[in-house]
């Protein structure tokens, strides 16, 4: 039986890369990270999804003393658990503890009156699909989660002070045309706003190949229950490897200035469509991919495999959803770029950064809007762009969960 090793279908693949995007900066900057995590405690929110996970990896080779790992996902933790002690590059320390709670709770808080201040603090807790805005129902959840979550946790950082606190973004923040990019911008603007408190930082990254929920893990579980596979033909994206990302993470929460934000630097030419992807991952199987026209056709294929098939359904198609970029940006052009500091990282830096005030201010008009019964998806994507004015919603009526 071949073994579909991830990794390495991501290196031939995608990203084209022999190592990691990263490990130039990890080895120039080997000695300072020992430094700033060998022995340390670690809180890490969210530590059971792909990219808090690869942080914990990340992190473990630098043998922190304590690793504390919260989140919702009982069977994401569990997994989480059988993974790093089933790996034999990992040194797992002694103190390796994992609550399956949400870190809105009051039980969260007991942790650190127990346990008192963590060295580092990592989140990354969050609403990240852009499939998640479907109406102001689900717009609220999504803003609870990544804006109002996010300054509760940062009034209790300033109880509990970490040397280091990092609470992940995304590229979407960057010029955003959907509700969640909107929210992780204005995530960053929490963030930032206790840059003067406390040592904050936050990264941007492209899309993480193969990350749980991601599309392209999605072909796995097609490809398991003899399904057709569907993606966009004319959205291209950026990729990194699951790895990459928690040594993006990892570096942007250790070596950065208060208040930066990091992200990959990488050449606009590396840029893929989901459907070529797709074409790949079907000929690593020994596939050949069937375009068919709809997807009725596609279903049908699929439910009339036979077990030697060399031939398997796709349906590509022109993206038509809201809040679908055709491209991918790390930064605005009004932002400030350091892209000589590290080798394949550049740093948003010297940001405007807005009083811990106005964004209580900002957080409560938000909440009333929300207790409004008036409120709709168009009022509050008019509200959020008042506050983040280079916010364009694209809106076609249209989501993700109308497609295959």
């Amino acid at each position: 039986m071949k073994i579909f090793n991830i990794e390495k279908f991501i290196a031939e693949n995608i990203s084209n890369r022999n190592s990691s995007l990263f490990a130039q900066d990890i080895a120039d900057n080997n000695e300072q990270l020992s430094a700033k995590i060998k022995g340390k405690s670690v809180m890490v929110i969210g530590g059971a999804g792909s990219i808090g996970s690869s942080f914990i990896k990340a992190v473990m080779r630098f043998s922190p003393a304590e690793v504390y790992v919260i989140d919702i996902n009982e069977n994401g933790l569990t997994e989480l658990v059988r993974d790093v002690r089933s790996d034999n590059t990992l040194s797992v320390p002694a103190t390796f503890i994992t609550y399956p709670i949400d870190f809105s709770d009051a039980v969260f808080k007991k942790i650190f009156q127990q346990h008192g201040r963590f060295d580092i603090v990592a989140n990354f807790a969050a609403h990240k699909h852009v499939r998640s805005e479907k109406d102001h129902l689900s717009i609220e959840a999504m803003v609870e989660n990544n804006v109002f979550k996010a300054r509760d946790l940062l009034d209790l950082m300033l109880e509990y002070r970490p040397d280091h606190f990092f609470c992940v973004s995304t590229d979407k923040a960057a010029n955003p045309v959907n509700v969640m990019g909107a929210s992780k911008k204005l995530m960053e603007h929490v963030v930032l706003a206790y840059s003067k408190e406390l040592h904050v930082s936050t990264a941007r990254f492209a899309n993480v190949a193969f990350s749980n929920g991601s599309l392209l893990f999605g072909f796995m579980e097609r490809l398991l229950k003899r399904q057709p596979l569907s993606a966009p033909n004319d959205v291209k994206r950026y990729f990194v490897s699951p790895s990459e990302s928690g040594e993006l993470c990892m570096l942007a929460c250790m070596l950065a200035d208060a208040g930066n934000i990091f992200f990959p630097k990488l050449p606009e030419t590396s840029m893929l469509t989901f459907s070529a992807i797709a074409d790949r991952f079907l000929a690593e199987h020994g596939l050949t991919a069937v375009e068919c026209k709809t997807e009725t056709e596609a279903k049908a294929m699929a439910a009339a495999l036979k077990d030697d098939t060399t031939e398997y359904p796709v349906y590509y198609f022109s993206s038509d959803t809201s809040g679908e970029k055709s491209f991918e940006e790390f930064y605005t052009d009004t932002e400030d770029i350091d892209l000589e500091r590290f080798n394949s990282l550049g740093i948003v830096r010297n940001n405007t950064v807005k009083s811990i005030a106005e964004i209580t201010e900002i957080i409560d008009n938000l909440k009333k809007l929300f207790d409004d019964p008036a409120t709709n998806k168009a009022t509050i994507v008019e509200s959020i762009g008042r506050i983040i004015p280079n916010f364009t919603h694209i809106e076609t009526g249209l989501s993700l969960d109308q497609k295959i």
